[in-house]
Formats: structure tokens, C-alpha cells, sequence
């Protein structure tokens, strides 16, 4: 798949069904991430940051760089492309968002907006090592694919939530952030 057949997949998809996030009793923290998409020459590939292993919150998680909306972040894109540069150095202007995805809500209290953003190889990565462990990048056409998606039902307060993982080699892509790939891969299919 290139940038081409990417955008005609993801804008032309009609109507799409998502899965379902966490169904939170109050209004979650607002947070974005990025769904850093890596245009190399002959394929596209997804960037991934492993969280430093001492953070307090989903530390040693594989994720997407985001975090939560600050108060001078002036629209909930600027909280994923600050938080990008912020954990593994890419500078917003290298970063060409062409769409979201919608609000997902964790079981972490967060109102979460993906964004998806096509950055052109080759990539400097200068990583807040205070945040980011390491990074990795997967093949896109790996991820779009169902037949790499998990689920795994999991009883929470009596009702069963399904936990969402997509392996890939060593690394095991799992909850918000394999839902974000999921929800993204409805788009394809």
C-alpha cells in the first residue's frame, strides 16, 4: 500500500463501525495521540514508542506518542504534534495530519482523539528518554489486516469489555492502542 491507496481507502471508506471504548460514568481528561504513519520509498509503516518502564501510568506499554491536553495547547491536534516532538523528536512541521479517527475513552479516565499523520523517511528520532524506552515501526499492510487483530473478554464491574491485541514480533500491541489500529483498519476492509 502507498500514500496514494492509503488516502482513497481512508477518506472514500463511507460508513464505518468502530469499536466500542470504555463507557465512562463522567466526562474523561481530554488527550490526542498520533498515528505516526512513515512513508519510506516502496511501503508504509507505522512508528510505535515503548514507554519508559518507571512511569507512573502505563509505563513499559507500547503506545503512540500523546499524551493529555494541556491549557496551552490550542486544539487537541496540537496536543498529539506537541506531544510527538516532546517524546521522540519529530518536528510538527514535518507531519502532515490528513484525518482523526474518533474519541475513544479508556479505562484510565481519558477522552482520547487519534490523529494520523504521514511523515517522510527518513526519520531523526531524538527520544525523551525520560518517556520513551525505544520505538519500532510495523508494516501498515501487517496492521490492516483482521486476521492479525485479538480479543481477549475481560469482566469488569460485572460487564464484559473486550481487550484488544495485535502481536508482532517481540512486542505485543494491546488495549487503546491496538483498538486505535483496529478502528483504523475498518476503514480498509
Amino acid at each position: 500500500m502507498n500514500k496514494t491507496q492509503f488516502l482513497t481507502g481512508f477518506i472514500n471508506s463511507g460508513s464505518i463501525r468502530y469499536d466500542s471504548d470504555y463507557p465512562l460514568k463522567t466526562l474523561g481528561k481530554p488527550a490526542a495521540v498520533l498515528i505516526p504513519i512513515i512513508q519510506h520509498q516502496d511501503r508504509l509503516t507505522v512508528l510505535f514508542t515503548l514507554r519508559a518502564k518507571h512511569l507512573k501510568h502505563h509505563g513499559g506499554q507500547i503506545s503512540f506518542p500523546g499524551g493529555k491536553q494541556e491549557p496551552t495547547d490550542n486544539s487537541l491536534v496540537h496536543t498529539a504534534l506537541r506531544e510527538t516532538e516532546e517524546e521522540v523528536g519529530i518536528d510538527a512541521t514535518r507531519i502532515k495530519v490528513i484525518g482523526n479517527l474518533p474519541l475513544y475513552r479508556t479505562t484510565s479516565q481519558f477522552e482520547v482523539t487519534p490523529y494520523i499523520g504521514f511523515i517522510e523517511h527518513p526519520v531523526d528520532l531524538r527520544l525523551d528518554t525520560n518517556e520513551v524506552d525505544s520505538t519500532f515501526e510495523v508494516p501498515l499492510t501487517y496492521l490492516l489486516d483482521p486476521k492479525n487483530h485479538l480479543t481477549h473478554w475481560v469482566k469488569r464491574n460485572n460487564i464484559q469489555h473486550p481487550v484488544y491485541f495485535i502481536p508482532w514480533q517481540q512486542y505485543n500491541i494491546w488495549g487503546a492502542t491496538a483498538a486505535f489500529v483496529r478502528n483504523l483498519s475498518y476503514h480498509f476492509s
